[in-house]
């Protein structure tokens, strides 16, 4: 490996760890991530929701990772938006990953498709 592909790597992995940091960041998606939502494809939500919020621009968003959410619909995601409810959705891959970011962060909409339990108002 070149000095370049090194430091190009380093860079790679610096801009991700700073999409996992706290500060600014007024949005919080926590994907599930015990053995089944791995097995389900967790790992590929929470590549597809960094690479999603990067290319969009997005950077208030905080994505992390936590264990199982015991729900048994994985691969599940959990987004906290302030004047929204918390949600929890359900089955998430790249499409839903996609109208998750659209609908529920930019567009302060829920993606009812997905949502495991409505919220009550």
């Amino acid at each position: 490996m070149t000095l370049e592909e090194l430091r190009s790597l380093r860079e790679k992995g610096e801009k991700a760890m700073a999409k996992r940091e706290n500060a600014g960041k007024d949005i919080q998606v926590i994907v599930g991530m015990g053995t089944s939502g791995i097995a389900a494809g967790a790992k590929q939500v929470v590549d597809c929701f960094l690479d999603l919020l990067d290319q969009k621009g997005i950077h208030n968003v905080l994505v992390s990772q936590t264990g199982a959410m015991g729900l048994g619909v994985e691969p599940t995601v959990e987004v906290t938006a302030p004047g929204m409810p918390a949600t929890v959705y359900e089955k998430v891959d790249k499409a839903v990953v996609e109208a998750i970011i659209d609908q529920h962060i930019i567009g302060k909409k829920q993606v009812s498709d997905h949502v495991v339990h409505p919220a009550e108002n």
